[in-house]
């Protein structure tokens, strides 16, 4: 199994990394995408990708929520760091407009530099939307390069959303979320192909139930999985297996 997105760099697990790992290898998973946030997380992102190597999959960008004055800089960091070593994926980045708009000019000049860096280095892009969906689309538009391609993280939308990120060639990353009672995605699985859907944490945050609310981690994925089975009517091994292809077929270069 593939988890698509997991900051298991987090301060969360300082305390017992190691086992929260070795929870997650038992578990069954054979590879965990870590998404960046801003040039502070690298470092530990970086210890991880070479403790776990093919295993632990490092991207670089910068998050939205860390976006501020000094945005220029940060874009920087990560050019840097794209010269110098290899990563998976431009990520995690994009829109937030659910605890501050602020900055949102500078999200979406961040946004769009990172779209530009994704192609430049033939790599797809990882991104975080909230309260933000449509104006993202909006900006991926406005790139207007068919080639760029990614995932959706944390996808919590409607069904028209998701045919409108499906259309544009993202895969839609489904996380605890779907396990939530009015979490709203047994409105859209059933009626999405298995081939647009990749399964995630988001550990240490939004844990799925019965552990809502409190520190999630790479392992609880299964239960994630469990729950894309039974909206689609299928097995859990036959969700864990299409997922797993699909997340595969990310890693192949983009044209």
């Amino acid at each position: 199994m593939i988890e698509t997105h997991a900051h298991i760099y987090s301060d969360d697990y300082a305390e017992d990394r190691d086992a929260m790992l070795d929870r997650a290898w038992n578990a069954g998973i054979e590879q965990i995408w870590m998404p960046n946030c801003d040039h502070a997380t690298i470092p530990g992102m970086m210890e991880l990708a070479e403790r776990f190597p093919g295993k632990c999959l490092p991207m670089i960008g910068l998050h939205p929520t860390y976006v501020k004055d000094d945005f220029e800089t940060e874009l920087t960091i990560i050019e840097e760091w794209l010269d110098k070593a290899s990563f998976i994926a431009i990520g995690e980045i994009g829109m937030d407009l659910f605890w501050d708009k602020t900055f949102r000019e500078q999200q979406e000049k961040a946004f769009l530099y990172q779209c530009k860096l994704a192609r430049k280095h033939n790599l797809w892009i990882d991104i975080h939307s909230r309260s933000a969906f449509w104006e993202t689309v909006k900006l991926i538009e406005e790139f207007g390069d068919p080639n760029l391609k990614g995932i959706f993280h944390c996808f919590t939308g409607t069904l028209d959303e998701a045919n409108k990120a499906i259309e544009l060639g993202f895969k839609l990353g489904i996380g605890g979320v779907a396990t939530f009672k009015n979490g709203g995605l047994d409105k859209v699985i059933p009626f999405v192909d298995i081939e647009h859907l990749v399964l995630e944490t988001d550990a240490p945050y939004l844990a799925p139930v019965p552990y809502r609310g409190k520190r999630n981690e790479v392992a609880y994925i299964d239960l994630v999985a469990q729950r894309v089975a039974d909206l689609k009517q299928i097995t859990k091994q036959e969700a864990i297996i299409a997922t797993s292809e699909n997340a595969r077929k990310m890693l192949v270069k983009a044209s």
